[in-house]
């Protein structure tokens, strides 16, 4: 398959363009900086509209778009909040656009979204009927969204996958809080009993182009929750990573010093939804790592 990269750069771009290319795809990626010498590397400045670019999706099966500021990275501002919606809305109108225009045959769209769509849910079971929340990051997940299923058409089906906590040691979440935990200074967060919807990289991966290769043969337009089967609360999460690097992890984090330090950013610790891969199962995509001590076994090598 011939495969365009949007927001190849990041932790999981980076690892789903390996991945793509060692199964023997050709993968385009659209990039700000194309490196010198890279004729797979397009350069484009998605600006909500279409360009020259767009050549690069004429022959394209699967256009994968994964751009975006990195929601954690520093305290919401409002010009913060801005930056993350322009990260993510201009990008993702560009090759809805660029789609719209390109010569007629059968693709796939596969957009990145967040489980952040459903907001704070407590403890209830989160599926991908459950209705959006309602504070700034679902409805930017919302926003993005819409601007992607813009590009559906008869021959183009688009795909939004609502990914949680991605985990590996070399990127995301959990390359962050291995320093502490590591240092026996781990512990739950807030009241820990958040829940945390995980999933394994390697399963990310596989779920990615099982969602592509399904693309050409039959429809894969609609939501799909990219956690694993059994997501776990804060307080489970840190005892079973503190298990498995041989550390305790007692020490709590007060929500009131999060709040303090990260301001309005901290609702993305404090809170949380148990979100269910209910499409995928159904589907008939098979999980490796069901059990969050059995991935993290993996990862660290324990």
């Amino acid at each position: 398959m011939t495969i365009v990269l949007a927001g190849g750069s990041g932790f999981l771009g980076r690892a789903l363009h390996r991945h793509f290319s060692a199964s023997g795809h050709l993968v385009r990626t659209l990039t700000r900086s194309p490196r010198p010498g890279v004729d797979t590397d397009v350069h484009w400045q998605p600006n909500g509209d279409s360009g020259s670019w767009a050549a690069a999706l004429t022959d394209a099966d699967i256009v994968v778009n994964l751009a975006g500021q990195g929601i954690g990275d520093k305290r919401w501002t409002e010009a913060r909040k801005q930056a993350l919606r322009t990260s993510r809305l201009l990008p993702t109108r560009s090759l809805a656009r660029a789609l719209a225009g390109a010569p007629v045959r059968r693709r796939t769209f596969i957009t990145s979204s967040a489980v952040g769509y459903y907001g704070p849910h407590g403890d209830e079971s989160v599926t991908e009927q459950t209705l959006p929340g309602d504070d700034f990051l679902s409805l930017l997940c919302v926003d993005w969204e819409a601007e992607a299923q813009a590009a559906a058409s008869a021959t183009t089906s688009v795909a939004q996958v609502r990914t949680g906590l991605v985990l590996h040691p070399r990127g995301g979440a959990l390359e962050a809080m291995l320093p502490p935990f590591r240092l026996g200074l781990g512990g739950p967060m807030g009241s820990g009993r958040q829940f945390m919807s995980w999933i394994h990289l390697d399963d990310w991966l596989a779920l990615m182009a099982w969602i592509a290769r399904r693309g050409q043969n039959a429809g894969v337009g609609g939501a799909w929750n990219a956690t694993a089967p059994r997501p776990v609360t804060n307080a489970e999460f840190t005892r079973t990573l503190g298990r498995v690097l041989h550390r305790p992890a007692v020490l709590p984090v007060p929500g009131v010093a999060l709040r303090l330090l990260l301001g309005e950013v901290a609702q993305l610790l404090l809170t949380g939804a148990r979100v269910l891969p209910e499409v995928a199962e159904r589907g008939g995509f098979h999980f490796t790592f069901v059990e969050l001590e059995h991935a993290l076994e993996d990862l660290l090598g324990r």
